[in-house]
């Protein structure tokens, strides 16, 4: 019954995007500000339709950020994107570049200021990336980044790129780290919805300043550290392998 629910729940989730990005979409096109409102009213209906059919809870923990800062969050799963574009008042994200073509998610992407990067040009890709991020300097808000670059299993350990890091440098910003444990309940590539608590946690803010090599080391260190606090919390039990 789990693997019904979870497909059903699937299912739903690709309905909604449809219908109401379709019926959404000039609320979007007239503001940027209709745009945010649509994708918010997406993830709560689709976080209720979680909770009905598979038994997944949402929990945001932290302060949730409102300036104009940099979110250094860990990636486990689609659900952590639905939950920072929930939470988040004025959410953009760095995202691939192939998805300003994806349909309606590509949209409504854009529209909000995501900032798209190419992936396998490394120091041109950042640099870039960078000079688009100035380029809308009007559009301030949450730059959420993935410093590994991927969504990670739990209990699986990926490099942190330096990405991350040249964003903080160059562009001046506070960072705030964000850890989750969404990837125990809805893994990669994984086709269980599992019933349980998802969490996002925003933590202490890193402030401006740091030169790269501390921050990277900083963010890994408070991302890491707390998102297996948090798998942990959820029963999650990582072995020798993992």
């Amino acid at each position: 019954m789990l693997f019904i629910r979870s497909q059903l729940a699937d299912l739903i989730m690709y309905l909604l995007i449809a219908v109401m990005g379709i019926l959404f979409a000039p609320a979007a096109m007239w503001s940027r500000g209709g745009a945010y409102w649509a994708i918010k009213v997406f993830c709560r209906t689709y976080f209720w339709v979680l909770r009905m059919l598979c038994g997944l809870k949402i929990e945001i923990r932290g302060e949730i950020p409102q300036g104009d800062v940099i979110v250094a969050s860990k990636h486990m799963s689609f659900l952590d994107v639905l939950m920072h574009a929930y939470a988040l008042p004025r959410v953009k994200f760095v995202m691939k570049r192939q998805l300003r073509w994806a349909p309606i998610v590509g949209l409504y992407g854009m529209r909000i200021g995501n900032a798209p990067v190419a992936r396998g040009k490394k120091g041109g890709a950042v640099r870039q990336l960078v000079k688009d991020i100035q380029a809308d300097s009007s559009n301030a808000g949450q730059l959420v980044i993935y410093p590994q670059g991927t969504r990670v299993l739990p209990g699986s350990t990926k490099p942190y790129k330096v990405g991350a890091g040249v964003l903080y440098t160059r562009m001046d910003k506070d960072c705030v780290p964000a850890a989750t444990n969404t990837g125990v309940f809805w893994a990669r590539r994984s086709p269980y919805r599992y019933p349980g608590t998802a969490v996002i946690e925003y933590l202490p803010p890193i402030e401006k300043g740091l030169k790269l090599e501390t921050f990277m080391e900083r963010i890994e260190d408070v991302v890491e550290t707390r998102s297996n606090a948090l798998m942990a919390e959820a029963g999650f039990v990582r072995t020798p392998e993992a």
